[in-house]
Formats: structure tokens, C-alpha cells, sequence
């Protein structure tokens, strides 16, 4: 039996039938892998005894398995498929190694390479990003192609593989998070609140480039030597950092305290503090809303000058208020706490043109100061205060309650002011004493020195009006006022006579009769007999030189009223009779006869 035939010389001797080729290899290679046709070149694509391995393919495309290593592109993530079921060789020169599923490369799903096409990149024709410039990544250095225009390999999925980053590194490299694939501007899925320094008020209105281009920031320049703006770090811890300090360092400190970004002359009134100004708000000023102050429509300004009131407030009184006869600032006679009451003293009215003494310094202000009508504003200012009232005489401001007597020109002159008898303490006591009273042409003598006043003068007793007041109310300045309640002391003469004031007990036994002093007072001449000490006993009678009947003997040892008895008048009243007297010793002595019983 003879042993078999080696399979060598089989296939030699099939050989030698058929045609090399058809023997040999299944088709012609295509025109990418023509270097490798014959038979000596079948084990670079093929194992022994097996079909072509993707670890051939792989050894010779590097850059496919550079992908499949990092599973990216489309030969990457979770390929198993073997390469000869895409890419299948022997048919032919012409054939197409790479096969597009959707029938031509534009319809090419992108997603199956792990980049979708969105937004303005879905828009680009394949040739605008497979281009030779943007093979940047590592498997671009291992692409075999002589014309490298002709691979689809080599890009990277990130967006400065392709656009240069107009931030230059100082926001990443992850552009999505800003940016979208619809357009670079604007970036929408940039969102300023989610960064340290979020953006509110007027700040959420401005371009970007007004900070992030600011001269005041160190510059930041591109490869061809472009003024950039600079994203990031950007200082911001102060307001400072971008705004020029207008108080020019008198408010240190952070500005937010006073002001909020929906503009600088918005002011925090919760946490704005006033006191750290030069003009520290007290009293009313405190609850003045700042508008008030602060408004530059008005002609003070956002500034306004605050060293006299009279720079915000008008001059309520019109000019009329001085001091020293200087015009006063508001100041000297009011506190901020409010405009009434008045702050102005007594001792600083000392220093005014009529200080004031005695009684006055007690009276209230709008006694001599009274407020007048609104017809007065003109002239008085808006407060219509009479700050400047008569003050020459004493009844400029009180009634005269004597009705002019002593006045110049009065029925007792003699007094030339209501000073002479009257002081500022009071208008009682008077200054009228027994001296006083011989001045005013009536002497104090005797028991006269010891009669009240209002023994004599009658109208004493009549009730003061309250507190005695000799000021009508309301009135100032108006000089006297006959009308106004009070009063009326007039001190009308009595005459120098005794019967002036007094009632003769004598009825008209002496009327006629001469007075004993030269000189002496008319009428029925009492001091012919009385003395001005008493009016008892009769110090100035004589019984031996005044009267016709001279006691002797036993009549001068008599009482008065054992001869001079007393009798009633018409009237009733009760006088003792003087005169006549009977004169014979029968008219008084009863004679009697011897023995008679």
C-alpha cells in the first residue's frame, strides 16, 4: 500500500491543473492593501490555518487600535465585531474598504462615533472638521495615510482641538459648561449666580467687557499680542477693587454698608450709619427721609452745606431775629428735637437789648411774644412770632390801671415813670413810702403814717385781677388798653381837709370855726382842737382860751361828759353836743332850800 501524498504535493499537483492565481488567493487585494498581494504576503493579514486576524489588522492600523485601546470613536466603545466583517479584502482594486451604513459619509450617524452633531456643528460639511489641522489627537500620529486629509481619524472631542480658547486657559477647558453648539454668544449655560461673586442690581446690567476689560485690572494679552479680558481671578472683594472711592477714604470700611448695587445713590437705610459722617442726624433730623436732604434737583444738591440751618431751612422769622443785633442762627434759639419749645434761656436773654429782671423772667415767652395772624407772615416770617415788641415805657406792654395821673402831663406829674413807685418784682408792694408820699404833696404825719393805704384810698379794696396781673392776655406792645380788665386806681385827691376823709363826730357844732395852725387845713378846722397823733384826747384844745366858759374851782375837776352830754340828729346818729352849753351855774345846779329833803 502506498502511503498517501504529502498535502504539499496535492496542492502542487492541483496546481499544475488550475490557474496560480485562482489557487493561490480568493480575488485581487483593493488598492489600499495592493503592497501586499502575492504569497509570500498572505500571513500579514492572515494566521495559519485561519481566516484574517484583528490583531494583523491591528498591527498594521495603529491609529484604529490606539482608538479600540481607549474605546473611543467609532471602532472604540465596546467593539467585538472582527475588522472583516466591515472591511472584507479580494474584491477587487476598486473595492471600498469602508462601507457607510446610511449609503454616503454625509449621512454618517455621528453618535455611533461618540460625537453628536448639534446645533451649528450639524450644519458643517464633513471636509470643514476632518482636516489635517485638527488631527491633534494620539491617534493622529500613527494615521498611515499619505494624504492625511483622507482619514476620519485623529480629532478630539474637545472644543480648543478645533477653536482657539478666547479666554486663554483662565476658565478651563470644558467650553459646555458655558457655551452650547447652537453659537458661541450668548454663553447660556453660563450662569454668573452660581460664581463667588453672583451679580445684582446695576451689575446684572452691564456688559461683560466693562469689568472683565477694566483699565484697572493687569492686562491679559493673546499669541499675537490682543488685549483680552480677564475672566478669572478677578479681584472683588471690595468695591473698591473696580470703583474709584468718591469720599475719597473718609468712610473706611466696606461700601455695602451704606450702599446697594441697585446704584450708588441708593442707600441702605437698615444699614446705613450717619453718625460716621461729618453731620451726625439727631432729634427730627433723625426721621427726615434722605430724599429730603439729598436731592439734586434741588439747588443743595447730593451734598448739601449743613454749618447754618439756614442752608436747608428758611428763615422763619424773617430776619428779625438777632442777638446782640447780629442776625442769630437758628441754633441759638432752637434744638433739633423739634422747633418748639424755644431752647432760648432767660440768661441768654442778658445778652439780648432788654435783659430781663425780676417778675419778667417768669413770664412765658408768648406773653410779650405773641404769635399774630397769618396776614402777619410778611412781615413777621412764617412763624408770625413779634420778636421785636414796643419796649420803651412800662405801658407798652401793661395797662396803666392810674389812667395816665402820673404820667407826664398827668394831674400828678410828679412821678416820671412807672419805676419811681413800682420795681420789676412786682407791681405790689409799692415803693411808696411816707417820704414818697410827701412828693406827691400829701405828707404822712402822725397816725396817718400807721393807715394802711387802702384806708385812705378806697379803690384799694376792690379785688386785683388774677395773679394781678396788669398785662392784658394776648396783648404785647400795645401800649395801654382802657378796655382790658383791671383795676382802676386813680388816687383822686381827697383834699387836704380832715372832713375830706373823715366824718366830724361834732356834726356842724364848729363848722366856721378858724383853724389854730396858719396855713392849716379849711373846712371845719379839727386841728383847732385835735392833733394828727390821735384823735382823743382833744391835745389841742384849751377850755380856758377856746371857749367862752373857763373852768374853775371845782369845774375843772369835771369829766366832759358831765356837762357835754350826748343827743342824736335827725339821722339817728349819736354826737355829743358841745355848743351850745349852758353857761348860767341854774341851767346845770338844781337850788334847793334849806331843809328841803
Amino acid at each position: 500500500m502506498r502511503a498517501a501524498l504529502p498535502p504539499i504535493l496535492i496542492m502542487l499537483s492541483l496546481s499544475v491543473a488550475l490557474p496560480a492565481r485562482a489557487q493561490l488567493s480568493p480575488g485581487p487585494l483593493s488598492e489600499a492593501h495592493r503592497s501586499l498581494e502575492g504569497v509570500t504576503q498572505c500571513f500579514q493579514c492572515h494566521e495559519s490555518g485561519a481566516g484574517a486576524a484583528d490583531a494583523k489588522c491591528l498591527a498594521c492600523h495603529t491609529e484604529i487600535g490606539w482608538l479600540r485601546a481607549r474605546s473611543r470613536g467609532l471602532h472604540g466603545p465596546g467593539q467585538s465585531t472582527p475588522c472583516v466583517k466591515c472591511h472584507p479584502e479580494h474584491a477587487g482594486v476598486a473595492f471600498q474598504l469602508v462601507r457607510w451604513d446610511e449609503g454616503a459619509a454625509e449621512r454618517f450617524d455621528h453618535r455611533r462615533a461618540g460625537f453628536v452633531l448639534e446645533g451649528r456643528h450639524g450644519k458643517l460639511k464633513c471636509a470643514e472638521c476632518h482636516q489635517p489641522r485638527f488631527q491633534k489627537s494620539g491617534a493622529a500620529a500613527l494615521i498611515r495615510k499619505r494624504d492625511r486629509a483622507a482619514s476620519w481619524l485623529g480629532l478630539e472631542r474637545s472644543c480648543t482641538s478645533c477653536h482657539a480658547d478666547p479666554h486663554q486657559g483662565q476658565l478651563g477647558a470644558t467650553c459646555t459648561d458655558c457655551h452650547g453648539p447652537q453659537a458661541w454668544k450668548p454663553a447660556t449655560g453660563f450662569d454668573h449666580a452660581k460664581t463667588a461673586y453672583p451679580l445684582t442690581g446695576l451689575h446684572a446690567k452691564l456688559e461683560c467687557a466693562k469689568c472683565h476689560l477694566s483699565p484697572r485690572l493687569e492686562p491679559v494679552t493673546d499669541a499675537q499680542g490682543k488685549l483680552v479680558p480677564r475672566w478669572k481671578p478677578l479681584p472683588h472683594a471690595d468695591c473698591a477693587s473696580c470703583h474709584k472711592d468718591p469720599h475719597a477714604g473718609r468712610f473706611p470700611g466696606a461700601c455695602a454698608k451704606c450702599h446697594t448695587t441697585e446704584g450708588f445713590r441708593v442707600l441702605d437705610a437698615k444699614n446705613f450709619d450717619h453718625e460716621r459722617t461729618r453731620y451726625p442726624l439727631r432729634g427730627r433730623h433723625a426721621t427726615v427721609a434722605c430724599a429730603k436732604c439729598h436731592d439734586p434737583k434741588l439747588a443743595r444738591g447730593l451734598k448739601p452745606a449743613f454749618d447754618r440751618c439756614d442752608r436747608c431751612h428758611r428763615d422763619a422769622h424773617a430776619g428779625l431775629a438777632t442777638l446782640a443785633g447780629r442776625p442769630a442762627d437758628c441754633a441759638a434759639c432752637h434744638a433739633v428735637q423739634g422747633w418748639r419749645p424755644s431752647t432760648y434761656s432767660v440768661s441768654a436773654h442778658q445778652s439780648a437789648a432788654y435783659p430781663l429782671e425780676g417778675r419778667h423772667a417768669l413770664v412765658p415767652c408768648a406773653k410779650c411774644h405773641p404769635q399774630g395772624a397769618d396776614s402777619l407772615a410778611a412781615r413777621l416770617g412764617s412763624a408770625r412770632v413779634q420778636l421785636r415788641p414796643a419796649r420803651a415805657r412800662c405801658l407798652d406792654c401793661h395797662t396803666d390801671p392810674h389812667r395816665g395821673r402820673f404820667e407826664a402831663g398827668g394831674a400828678r406829674a410828679k412821678a416820671t415813670s412807672c419805676r419811681t413807685c413800682h420795681t420789676l418784682d412786682g407791681f405790689r408792694p409799692t415803693l411808696v413810702d411816707a417820704a414818697a408820699h410827701a412828693r406827691l404833696g400829701y405828707p404822712l404825719k402822725g397816725a396817718h403814717r400807721a393807715v394802711p393805704c387802702q384806708g385812705c384810698h378806697a379803690e384799694l379794696k376792690v379785688a386785683p385781677p388774677a395773679a394781678g396781673a396788669t398785662v392784658p392776655a394776648g396783648a404785647s406792645g400795645g401800649g395801654p388798653a382802657a378796655s382790658s380788665p383791671g383795676r382802676t386806681l386813680l388816687f383822686a385827691d381827697a383834699g387836704s381837709a380832715c372832713d375830706g376823709c373823715h366824718t366830724s363826730p361834732h356834726g356842724d357844732q364848729f363848722k366856721g370855726r378858724r383853724a389854730r395852725v396858719k396855713g392849716g387845713p379849711a373846712g371845719d378846722a379839727c386841728d383847732a382842737c385835735h392833733g394828727i397823733e390821735s384823735f382823743t384826747p382833744a391835745n389841742r384844745f384849751d377850755h380856758e382860751k377856746d371857749s367862752a366858759f373857763r373852768l374853775s374851782g371845782a369845774h375843772a375837776k369835771v369829766r366832759c361828759e358831765g356837762c357835754h352830754k350826748s343827743s342824736r340828729d335827725a339821722q339817728g346818729r349819736s354826737f355829743v353836743v358841745y355848743k351850745p352849753t349852758p353857761a348860767r351855774c341854774e341851767d346845770c345846779h338844781v337850788h334847793r332850800p334849806q331843809g328841803a329833803s
